[in-house]
């Protein structure tokens, strides 16, 4: 056996879509002359003629809500004739297409997105004042392909009349059709450290779907359910002067 007939599991592949996996952990985009978002630094390799370019918060009102709450992605536009090959440190990726709809998506899950697709920063409705301003997720609105990460294999919880809740950090992803809140388990027990370790969840109510990952661990730079960052990442206005 020849080593390239040793390598034949690891070719890539042909799905005809604009956006395909190539295994559980690495997506490839055929650009075909339109312009993608994507999380910046997510590109492990291309071929053809590609262009990167760093794509802003586009506009000030955009701007502002990521440096005031550290929601949203920082992220890059590639555009060209070519294909280029996507990841995020070894994150299952997961594909759903929209077809003149949206989805709530935690930001720091967010690996990438079709020209055709727009995006903005949204308040989780709840108990504001106790968590340093509320938990900020990113609404994807519009018709095209859009692409999460998890950390591991994703469970799809079904939302029809009974509420659901999950931890603000496992909920990768929800459907259009539901409304969110916060529940907080606030007593004596919690305010002298003898809590359950389950202190804040969210809660959805209506007609949906919810998209929740087997880890409570945020990724690095994500926000946190008390609206801190992990890793360091800038907010407030200093990160505003950053970007």
């Amino acid at each position: 056996m020849s080593v390239e007939q040793s390598l034949a599991q690891y070719r890539e592949t042909e799905s005809g879509e604009s956006f395909s996996l190539q295994n559980s952990k690495l997506l490839k985009v055929e650009l075909a002359d339109v312009t993608i978002q994507a999380k910046l630094g997510a590109m492990v390799a291309y071929q053809g003629d590609v262009k990167f370019e760093h794509a802003g918060s586009g506009g000030l009102s955009r701007m502002l809500k990521k440096a005031v709450t550290n929601e949203g992605l920082d992220l890059m536009k590639i555009s060209g004739s070519g294909e280029v090959f996507l990841a995020d440190l070894a994150q299952e990726v997961q594909l759903i297409h929209l077809s003149d709809d949206f989805i709530t998506a935690n930001g720091a899950n967010v690996l990438a997105f079709d020209a055709g697709i727009d995006w903005d920063v949204r308040r989780v409705e709840g108990v504001s004042g106790m968590l340093g301003g509320g938990l900020y997720n990113m609404e994807l609105k519009g018709s095209g392909w859009v692409a999460l990460v998890s950390n591991g294999t994703p469970m799809m919880l079904e939302v029809s009349g009974e509420d659901t809740f999950a931890d603000p950090n496992a909920a990768i992803t929800w459907s259009s059709g539901l409304k969110t809140d916060i529940k907080t388990d606030v007593n004596l027990k919690t305010l002298i450290g003898r809590s359950s370790g389950e202190t804040i969840q969210m809660a959805f109510r209506g007609q949906g779907w919810v998209l929740v990952q087997p880890s409570e661990a945020p990724p690095k730079g994500a926000m946190t359910a008390t609206g801190g960052a992990q890793g360091g990442a800038a907010g407030g206005i200093g990160g505003l002067l950053n970007r």
